[in-house]
């Protein structure tokens, strides 16, 4: 069976003839500039944002394309032509016998190499493709070897079609687009300038620069170009069999300006001869820049191999400093997957949720829900980044306790929506509060909650149920008073309007309202009357943990009083009568509302954090009681769970019967990880998990049970085939956070067996057929889909760590509390994590000689540098924040945790 293979301690792996699987991609970018996608035989596209594509704008679907795509040439003097990225058609058509070439694939962090060999025609290619850190362009670096026992001549061909342009013209006035390209023949290269653009934008003057340069390894030019792609291709030929390699055809010399075509960046090179066993080297340089000066600057740092070669050990070293965490455990696989779900989240960061070939319906930014998840991942490789990221975001939560659901590109930008569609999803309230307790556990920073922050605004008024009619988009997106003044509010008033006023948005079961929906996009058509009681569990979690935070921020920082918005104070209403009453709550919320449709007052009152935590306290409780009483399912003997939804008709969307099991994972999900199922409710809904949901070979828990049923009542999920995306399939990330809340309940043995199903599912490749990392969900096949950008990688990284490995902060202090299964261990029992926490470096070795499982063992002895830690309890361990401050930053320091049997 084949698999990927890793060639040493880091992350790069190796893969035989990887072009003989379908959607194998690797992201490759910069910090910032170009976000590319790139397959085993160089196909994929290149972008820096949505109106400006390189490349052909690409999805999954069409990946398998290679007549539009990057390529190189080899004209071989009297007898052929062959493509080093294996695209042409003599290659396709032998490509499974392996008749005439051989290929290896070796790729890490933002690059990957080639290495094809002709048995034909006796060359040898290696092929290197990569972008910057500062994401100038793309960088391919080409040598060619001659393997024969005789001389042969070999003229090189660089091919990249340039597309340039926005990818709404994929489709949209695509010819009329082409009109508008004045391309140009330089020394070293082709460039393309549109002089307008024609997208969503409207008709504009176009500054923006395509270009495709080359070079010899040392640094000379070009022979000669093919700047168009009729001229290339030819009459009658395509990208698989061009003219130009085809025939022996002149090229066009530089100096050459041609309008109005389709650009191709078509380079070649001097004829070579290499005699026996000789090498020769190209480099090949494609981007998007803003001036024509901007080229030159970046095509000079690129144009001999020594300086292409010192750019490629910069890339390596660069991203894998970003990715400073890692595990040593008894299985060293494993090791190398954990550390590409580690770079997961980085790249979210990077391409938002657009930009990849399985993210093809985004048109940029970064969504609200997935900006919060990730920053808990940042916030254990990148913590100094991540205070200010949640203080900018904050920013985009409305008065009504809704929010901006899209981030721009610039600390503090908000978008509406994309499309400018005024939607609420009705968990985004809930993620905020999620990622700022990790923040103040990591840091102990609870004064974070004091700062001041303005609110979005915009026309969308009254949870989406209304506009504001009064408000003009010349005053801008941000909240103001009834003086005119910009609005701020601290964090922690934030975090209570959001939770709040979700606690009276409810439906006529007392649950909060589904909206538009929640987590789960696809449970969209249920706006009227449709209720979540999954994240019904999620708020009240969120209430109580709130609280909780409250009153550390009054006992270790001193504060007894906070102020709040004089609108909120009706906000803190109580007690049981209004609580189990959904008119009144709703009337209540009306209330609050019209009060906040336009401008506020601008008055604040100053309330008891003691009476604001009582108040969370009562509703929390509240919530758990109600539905641990009304939600609850009664299965067969020894099983049970929670309804989680409601549909538009107002009716239970889960339930047991005989002939129809109707189960979904999300609601168990959110009620064990907020502490509303006990630990008995725990118990059945983890039998009736592993019994209705549970599937080893599509890789573990389904997300619901076959309905049988086009539940257009609920949403757009059940037109989806069953067992794909939100339909059914082993979606990874509530897979993970379903392990999450196993753990933080105590039950590791269950937890793991959902972690560890998704991780084998994910390696065994010939089934999932996808590079290391976790998907978004598998399919009925077990292939995995929507690679790389999915918040499953945050939270499957934040639960190895803080739950497997039980390392976590707890008010700045870092605490040890591991929940290792014996056989993550190795042979002597140990297991290691590598992290950076308080900004200082830590080796964290768990040992575990005895092989004990979790509940069996506790902790004998704890030491940090060999100064003993203290002992919390006999199963957790402190190193306290002033410890670690007394720690050289300069250092790995070791800390080791000695386990015994209990």
């Amino acid at each position: 069976m084949r698999q990927i293979e890793f060639k040493d301690e880091s992350e790069t792996f190796v893969i035989r003839d990887p072009e003989n699987y379908s959607g194998l991609y690797l992201p490759m970018a910069g910090t910032e500039g170009i976000k590319s996608s790139i397959t085993p035989n160089w196909g994929g596209d290149s972008k820096t944002d949505q109106n400006h594509f390189l490349l052909e704008p690409v999805s999954a679907e069409n990946l398998h394309n290679n007549k539009n795509t990057r390529n190189f040439w080899c004209r071989i003097e009297g007898e052929g032509y062959w493509s080093v990225c294996g695209n042409s058609a003599e290659q396709e058509s032998s490509r499974f016998t392996r008749e005439q070439d051989e290929s290896i694939l070796e790729a890490g962090f933002m690059w990957q190499t080639l290495v094809r060999k002709s048995k034909k025609y006796g060359i040898e290619a290696k092929m290197t493709i990569f972008v910057p850190v500062d994401g100038a362009a793309e960088v391919t670096l080409v040598t060619l070897t001659n393997n024969r026992d005789e001389k042969m001549e070999v003229t090189p061909i660089a091919a990249i079609p340039i597309y340039g342009r926005s990818a709404d013209n994929i489709r949209d006035h695509r010819h009329v687009t082409s009109l508008l390209h004045r391309i140009y023949t330089s020394t070293h290269g082709i460039t393309v300038t549109p002089v307008l653009s024609f997208d969503e934008r409207g008709h504009q003057k176009n500054e923006t620069s395509y270009f495709v340069y080359g070079w010899t390894e040392n640094g000379e030019a070009p022979e000669s170009f093919y700047p168009t792609v009729e001229e290339f291709i030819g009459e009658g030929g395509s990208f698989l069999i061009p003219e130009a390699v085809r025939k022996e055809k002149a090229g066009k010399p530089a100096g050459v300006k041609i309008q109005g075509k389709e650009a191709v960046g078509g380079i070649r090179f001097a004829k070579a001869v290499l005699e026996k066993g000789e090498s020769r080297s190209y480099i090949v340089l494609a981007g998007i820049a803003q001036t024509k000066e901007q080229i030159e600057k970046t095509a000079s740092r690129y144009r001999t191999l020594a300086k292409g070669m010192q750019a490629l050990d910069e890339v390596k070293t660069y991203w894998r400093k970003q990715v400073n965490v890692s595990f040593e455990t008894g299985n060293k696989r494993e090791d190398h997957y954990l550390k590409w779900i580690c770079f997961q989240p980085i790249l979210r960061r990077i391409y938002g949720c657009s930009f990849l070939p399985y993210h093809d319906y985004g048109k940029g930014g970064r969504g609200w829900r997935d900006l919060w998840q990730d920053c808990l991942a940042l916030l254990i490789m990148e913590p100094s980044l991540v205070r200010q990221m949640i203080l900018s975001n904050y920013g985009g939560v409305r008065m009504d306790g809704t929010n901006a659901t899209i981030i721009g590109n610039r600390p503090g930008e908000f978008v509406a929506d994309r499309n400018n569609i005024t939607r609420v999803w009705m968990d985004h309230a809930f993620w905020p509060f999620v990622t700022t307790k990790f923040y103040m556990d990591q840091t102990g920073d609870l004064e974070v909650l004091l700062e001041k922050v303005p609110y979005f605004k915009d026309l969308q008024a009254k949870r989406g149920e209304a506009h504001d009619t009064q408000w003009r988009a010349e005053e801008g997106d941000k909240q103001r008073t009834k003086s005119g003044q910009i609005y701020f509010g601290s964090v922690l008033e934030h975090i209570l309007l959001q939770n709040l006023c979700a606690f009276f948005d409810v439906g006529e079961h007392n649950e909060m309202r589904l909206h538009g929906a929640d987590w789960n996009d696809a449970l969209d058509m249920a706006w009227e009357r449709g209720e979540s009681v999954a994240f019904t569990c999620a708020y009240a979690g969120n209430l109580k943990d709130i609280a909780k935070y409250l009153r550390n921020l009054e006992q270790k920082c001193g504060y007894n009083k906070v102020e709040l918005a004089e609108e909120m104070q009706i906000l803190l209403t109580g007690g049981n009568t209004l609580f189990e009453d959904p008119e009144k709550k709703q009337n209540l919320l009306k209330q609050y509302g019209d009060q906040c449709i336009h401008n506020i007052s601008g008055k604040t009152i100053l309330v008891k954090i003691e009476e604001i935590s009582r108040n969370l306290e009562e509703k929390a409780q509240w919530l758990m009681e109600h539905i641990r009483t009304d939600e609850w399912i009664k299965g067969e003997e020894g099983e049970g769970w929670f309804n989680g939804y409601y549909d538009n008709h107002g009716n239970a969307v889960e339930r047991y019967q005989k002939d129809q099991i109707r189960m979904m994972l999300t609601g168990q999900v959110f009620a064990i990880m907020s502490g509303t199922a006990d630990a008995k409710q725990i118990k059945e809904i983890c039998r009736s998990a592993d019994h209705y949901l549970y599937e080893k070979s599509a890789g573990g828990y389904r997300l619901n049970t076959d309905f049988k049923e086009e539940k257009f009542d609920l949403g757009r999920m059940f037109g989806f085939a069953y067992g794909e995306k939100e339909n059914g399939a082993v979606f990874s990330h509530m897979t993970v956070m379903y392990a999450n809340a196993l753990y933080q309940r105590g039950f590791a043995k269950e937890g793991y067996k959902a972690l560890n199903t998704l991780l084998e599912a994910a390696q065994n490749f010939e089934n999932s057929k996808m590079y290391p990392g976790i998907p978004e969900y598998f399919d009925n096949q077990g292939r995995g889909l929507y690679a790389y950008l999915t918040g499953a990688a945050s939270w499957y990284m934040l639960t190895v760590i803080t739950e497997m490995f039980g390392v976590k902060g707890e008010l700045g202090d870092l605490t040890i509390h591991p929940s290792l299964m014996p056989e993550q261990f190795d042979d002597k029992g140990n297991a290691s994590v590598y992290l950076e926490f308080g900004k200082r470096k830590f080796k964290i070795q768990i040992k575990n000689p005895d092989k004990a499982e979790p509940g069996a063992y506790r902790i004998k002895k704890a030491a940090c540098d060999d100064n003993r830690l203290a002992l919390l309890d006999e199963t957790k361990a402190s190193l306290a924040k002033k410890q670690i401050n007394a720690l050289k930053q300069d250092e790995i320091h070791q800390i080791v945790v000695l386990l015994e049997k209990c």
